[in-house]
């Protein structure tokens, strides 16, 4: 009482701004944790979903009404959509906006009444994927009947991928194994099996994707009710078949999977043919193929001997044999006509050379005379005049020259 009375005095004393007053308001909230963890039951009205992912809402009752914010870390946990006018029970806290002046509920759960909160978000995402088609047969890829390797998602370390193995090991070992490793359960999990999926789908030498986990309750099975992993099974290019928990659970998964096995081991099965029952079905191929094999053989033998016997009629190698003899005829009379043009040719150049060497200045040397050069520029020296004293000359002769001086 007596603090009530000395607060009462200082306010008396002095005036509050209003955001004093609605920080003091604020703290009053918190002082008071009954209302920091309170649930409060009643019908959303006003429902916006922001840009940002925040959602603000009114819960409201016959009686009363109270703003409500659920902050987006909070909402991406939620199992379900919130819709205008669904009855919820909402857990958080009390507090006052202080912008607007006005107290809130700030939510940390939310959960609708009536129905579990999980049930109720399958139905609504299974409504809203089959409205958009995604459940179609139509889109319904074929399971390859002998695929050559296999891609499977699921834990490393789950029974449900020793299971998977063992029942192709068995069943169709011919079969190549790629396994993608993932969390299958978990708030970590959806995004790990979306990667996984792309992964194995992303690759040419994939037949048949499996995705599959173990049995469990609803929640362990949820990471196979995410949309995000629905929407990657309908946009993948390869068929794909699920093996997700026991024979009694369904997941959204299942819905749009091409192929959906009741168990892992199931989904093995689907996913292959037994080699046992295909061994005498390969066997009478072998055998056919056998047979069609010796049919070819023996027709293109009776083809090879009827083209030889044709080819032999028809072989150019008389013709060549004749034309080799008279080319070696041929070459022999260019030979001797050859040999003929060069003696008369060399005839003709006897002749020729006689006659020029008639009248060679060599010829001329060789009867006595001389012919006389300048030395200092090899001018040829036709008159006396062409010299005077002390000119150094050369003497050419029939067989050789010599130098003299003019004195």
């Amino acid at each position: 009482m007596g603090l009530f009375v000395q607060q009462a005095d200082q306010f008396s004393q002095s005036t509050w701004s209003v955001t004093e007053l609605t920080a003091y308001i604020r703290e009053m909230f918190a002082i008071d944790y009954r209302l920091q963890d309170v649930s409060v039951g009643g019908e959303i009205s006003n429902f916006t979903r922001a840009r940002s992912g925040h959602l603000y809402f009114t819960l409201k009752d016959a009686g009363a009404q109270i703003k409500c914010v659920m902050w987006r870390s909070a909402a991406e946990r939620l199992y379900f959509a919130p819709e205008e006018g669904d009855a919820v029970v909402v857990n958080g806290r009390i507090s006052v906006y202080e912008a607007g002046g006005v107290y809130q509920l700030y939510a940390e759960r939310l959960q609708p009444t009536g129905r579990g909160d999980l049930a109720l978000a399958f139905e609504q995402l299974k409504q809203r994927l089959a409205d958009e088609g995604l459940f179609d047969p139509a889109h319904k890829k074929p399971i390859p009947p002998a695929p050559r390797k296999i891609g499977i998602v699921t834990s490393a370390d789950a029974a449900a991928l020793r299971d998977i193995l063992n029942v192709l090991s068995r069943r169709y070992p011919l079969a190549a194994v790629l396994i993608a490793p993932t969390l299958v359960q978990g708030a970590e999990a959806p995004p790990q099996i979306v990667r996984a999926l792309q992964w194995l789908d992303g690759r040419s030498d994939i037949d048949v994707i499996i995705v599959a986990r173990g049995g469990g309750s609803i929640e362990d099975l949820w990471a196979f009710n995410d949309e995000r992993v629905a929407r990657a099974i309908f946009a993948a290019h390869h068929p794909i078949i699920t093996g997700v928990g026991h024979e009694t659970d369904f997941t959204i998964a299942d819905f749009v999977a091409d192929q959906r096995a009741p168990t892992p081991s199931a989904a093995a099965e689907l996913a292959t043919p037994d080699i046992e029952e295909i061994r005498p079905l390969l066997a009478g191929y072998q055998a056919f193929l056998r047979g069609k094999l010796q049919d070819q053989i023996r027709q293109k033998q009776w083809q090879v001997q009827t083209l030889t016997r044709a080819l032999a009629h028809l072989s150019p190698q008389m013709r060549l044999d004749g034309n080799r003899q008279r080319l070696d005829v041929t070459v022999a009379r260019l030979d001797r006509a050859m040999g003929n043009r060069l003696a008369q040719e060399r005839a003709r150049l006897a002749v020729v050379v006689a006659g020029l060497t008639a009248v060679s200045p060599l010829a001329t040397l060789s009867r006595g005379y001389a012919i006389v050069r300048l030395r200092e520029n090899g001018r040829v020296v036709r008159a006396k005049d062409d010299v005077t004293s002390g000119d150094a000359l050369t003497i050419q002769v029939a067989d050789g020259q010599f130098d003299v001086q003019v004195e």
